[in-house]
């Protein structure tokens, strides 16, 4: 069952890749990401509410906000900043580089994630996952060389190493996820809601203090429909996530890399929608990763 939750993610993630490149085109990256998560907080805010002045009826609902400790509290403030920091760093390459170049190299986050399990969870895998694994590395070393076509060379482009960095957190942040539910025991919209709650304040608190007291040098502001979009569908693809990470059964190696398959959608779709070039060439090393994919869930 956890695998199926692990589609639906990865089917919700591929729909908030075209509206966060849509969200942040030609627009200022920090009130954009601040706009997303407030939106997915106003999402949550009700589930709160309603925990507090109807908990039996959300908990019939499965909406229900357990209390947590304080030390619970700081946790999931650890995970606020990893993820805020990555964001950051991710949103700053996405509206400098194109879909299809960021997407395959966050593509790159299972073979992070399966280093961790290995090491932290004792997750064993076996030949075929390996195969599996090496493929997705492969391919996305392949893009470096399409990119280079777009006048975009991996080692000299400074957004390449932050969509590098933010691979990189957001595969920790992965793991750490696991150590939160099943350690810790939080149910999805507990972790959703507080980490959300954190996550607006550290956005607003960098948003007051290196944007908004610049107005000649920042970037201008656009609202658009996509910023809560956005929000909506990241809330939707985490609340699935978290589900699958609920079962004791789940191996997050095998489920970061599930989650990668919102690549078809973000390639393929992205590709037509805006426009970028060489979508023909970037067929084939996405066939790899798929394939790369395919092998772990067949394994």
């Amino acid at each position: 069952m956890w695998m199926y939750l692990g589609l639906l993610a990865a089917l919700f993630l591929g729909l908030h890749n075209l509206c966060k490149k849509h969200a942040v085109q030609g627009n200022a990256v920090l009130p954009v990401l601040l706009g997303t998560v407030f939106s997915g907080f106003l999402i949550l805010a009700p589930c709160y509410l309603g925990s507090l002045f109807f908990p039996e009826y959300t908990q019939q609902v499965g909406l229900y906000i357990t209390p947590i400790p304080w030390e619970t509290h700081g946790f999931i403030f650890v995970k606020a900043v990893m993820m805020t920091t990555s964001w950051i760093l991710a949103y700053q390459a996405l509206k400098h580089l194109p879909l299809t170049i960021v997407t395959p190299i966050r593509s790159a986050g299972p073979f992070f994630t399966f280093i961790g399990a290995i090491l932290i969870y004792n997750e064993q895998p076996n030949r075929i996952q390996w195969v599996g694994f090496i493929l997705i590395i492969l391919s996305v070393l392949g893009y470096s060389k399409i990119g280079k076509k777009e006048g975009i060379y991996f080692k000299r482009n400074k957004w390449v190493f932050a969509i590098i960095g933010a691979t990189f957190l957001g595969a920790s942040s992965g793991l750490y996820d696991k150590f939160l539910i099943q350690r810790l025991v939080l149910n999805p919209q507990t972790l959703q809601f507080w980490f959300c709650s954190y996550t607006v304040l550290l956005l607003f608190a960098i948003v007051i203090v290196t944007w908004f007291p610049f107005p000649k040098k920042r970037d201008p502001f656009f609202w658009r429909w996509s910023i809560v979009a956005v929000g909506v569908l990241l809330q939707m693809a985490d609340y699935f996530y978290f589900k699958a990470l609920q079962d004791p059964e789940a191996l997050i190696m095998l489920l970061s890399a599930i989650k990668r398959s919102q690549i078809l959608i973000a390639v393929v779709v992205g590709g037509l929608v805006f426009k970028e070039k060489n979508k023909r060439k970037k067929m084939i090393p996405l066939a790899g990763i798929l394939l790369g994919v395919f092998l772990i869930l067949y394994s």
